[in-house]
């Protein structure tokens, strides 16, 4: 028979490896707007608003012409270099004045596009900031090119002439910014209310009084 070798005593059994302890789960990032759909529209408007400015300007030469009826009076060719901004407000020939408003016009650009992909903002607020910023970068680029924003389209009544002047891109800034007021406003979800844990109650402590029988005698 064999015997079996006592165990020495300098091994020892190898101590369990202990558990690292789990990393805390990183919160998830907040949503963002998809900003492809601002860029398309942005992109579109920029198209349609440079290439009807280049037809009127260079083809029509309305910049000499100066007039064309189209459909009198409701709808007029007027020639129109607007200095300043809408209906000619800030209109100024000095050089300060339209680089103060190419400034502006690109602040805000840059400041709705960040608000829109920021707030996550819906169908409706990303077209409006893609009709607003086009229409801005459009009458950004008449000020670099020409000195002043190229306005043409003019809208009278029979008993009534317009004298002001506007062009595609006014029309996209406008209802871009009643798109933009009129955008409803994504509500956070509330927070999940936790679970209180039950309470837990102590063992009630007998009464210093021992019960007593019929008899009197303790039990």
């Amino acid at each position: 028979m064999q015997h079996e070798l006592p165990l020495d005593p300098a091994e020892k059994p190898a101590a369990p490896k202990a558990r690292r302890p789990r990393a805390p789960r990183k919160p998830k990032p907040p949503a963002r707007a998809d900003m492809r759909l601002v860029a398309w529209i942005t992109a579109l408007i920029l198209i349609a608003d440079q290439a009807l400015k280049y037809w009127v300007v260079h083809v029509l030469r309305l910049d000499i012409v100066r007039e064309i009826d189209v459909l009198p009076p409701w709808l007029n060719l007027r020639m129109a270099w607007n200095q300043g901004m809408n209906f000619g407000l800030m209109a100024s020939d000095q050089n300060l004045t339209r680089w103060l408003l190419v400034g502006v016009a690109a602040a805000i650009c840059i400041w709705v596009w960040i608000w829109i992909w920021r707030s996550n903002a819906g169908t409706l607020g990303r077209v409006a900031a893609g009709l607003l910023i086009g229409g801005a970068i459009g009458n950004v680029i008449d000020r670099l090119v020409y000195g002043a924003v190229a306005d043409f389209l003019n809208m009278s009544l029979p008993n009534w002439q317009n004298p002001y002047s506007f062009n595609v891109a006014d029309i996209s800034i406008f209802a871009g910014a009643i798109g933009l007021v009129l955008m409803p406003q994504k509500k956070e979800p509330a927070p999940a209310a936790r679970k209180a844990a039950p309470r837990k109650t102590a063992p009630r402590k007998p009464s210093g009084d021992n019960p007593r029988d019929e008899g009197g005698n303790p039990r």
